[in-house]
């Protein structure tokens, strides 16, 4: 079997196409995060396509930076690589990783940060250590998907009965989704998280780096508000992402009201909806925990998605 990356070959519009094909996208290896995320960091992108025996089978994003002619040079790539259908199979993980290593190998002034989009097995791990790549001692990070090729019935059955329970609680409450894809309104939105996540003293993205998410999201129609209302309240909201034929769960907050007429059960609920309706395949959750956020777990887990916890971090 022989992989070949070749790397910045293919134009925006190119990538868009082919990542649009990718199973299970994630927003980290999307071109718009790339281009929110470099200027913020001094990092550059470097986009490349995978072949495997000369065929197309995926893309991977890696976000890096260097001096002296790259003497000292970063590498990061997160949650990557990604493949078309037909591909993705151990094999062709292992010689993903044995090119990118041979590319770009470890040495004296070189750091390598890689969290490979990759199930933590132990066929994974003894594949990634076999192709080059050293095992860091930290949990491997979990978010759970939600498919949403399943018929809308199925995806509310797939959802413990507590979860259908709160979101009628919600709507016999009286409260309404409002969705908006005004940078006003998003703005507004992005100035209540910052003032929820201080009080509350939660981790989070930082307000700067999603206001430049939300600008080049916004540029291709792919950023959503969502907003809970009750009569002119807002009581909850939530930010998502679309990407390729996908979208992620950003953020989101509640006022007390909100948490006890479960606000961000109806949320979600309606992102399903509207996100499936709208073409998306898959819904990333985000990122959860056991050590600092057990009831943000459950609460996601409460959807019926699918909890992934991915191989760990490399270098």
């Amino acid at each position: 079997m022989k992989c070949e990356i070749s790397w910045n070959t293919l134009s925006p519009a190119q990538w868009e196409n082919l990542f649009a094909r990718m199973k299970q996208p994630n927003l980290l290896q999307s071109y718009a995060y790339a281009r929110a995320t470099c200027p913020r960091q001094n990092l550059r992108g470097r986009w490349g396509l995978i072949t495997i025996d000369g065929v197309e089978a995926g893309l991977v994003q890696i976000l890096e930076a260097g001096l002296f002619k790259n003497t000292l040079h970063a590498l990061i790539l997160d949650r990557g690589p990604l493949w078309l259908d037909g591909f993705g199979s151990l094999a062709h993980i292992e010689a993903f990783f044995t090119s990118l290593n041979a590319t770009f190998p470890r040495r004296i002034g070189r750091r390598r940060r890689i969290l490979p989009e990759v199930p933590d097995t132990t066929e994974t791990r003894a594949l990634m250590t076999k192709a080059g790549l050293k095992r860091l001692d930290r949990p491997g990070y979990q978010t759970i998907w939600v498919n949403l090729k399943n018929s809308t019935d199925d995806i509310w059955q797939n959802m413990n009965s507590a979860w259908r329970n709160s979101v009628r609680k919600a709507e016999k409450a009286g409260l309404h989704v409002h969705w908006t894809p005004d940078p006003k309104e998003i703005s507004a939105l992005l100035r209540i998280y910052q003032s929820d996540k201080a009080t509350k003293g939660y981790d989070g993205p930082s307000v700067a780096l999603l206001q430049s998410l939300a600008k080049h999201f916004l540029e291709t129609n792919n950023v959503w508000a969502g907003q809970v209302k009750q009569e002119d309240r807002i009581v909850a909201a939530a930010l998502f992402f679309c990407h390729g034929c996908a979208a992620t769960y950003q953020i989101g907050w509640s006022t007390d009201e909100g948490k006890k007429q479960a606000a961000q059960n109806l949320l979600l609920w309606g992102a399903m909806q509207k996100l499936k309706k709208n073409g998306i395949r898959y819904f990333d959750l985000g990122g959860v925990n056991d050590e600092t956020a057990q009831g943000v777990k459950k609460f996601k887990e409460g959807t019926g998605g699918t909890l992934v916890t991915l191989a760990g971090h490399y270098t």
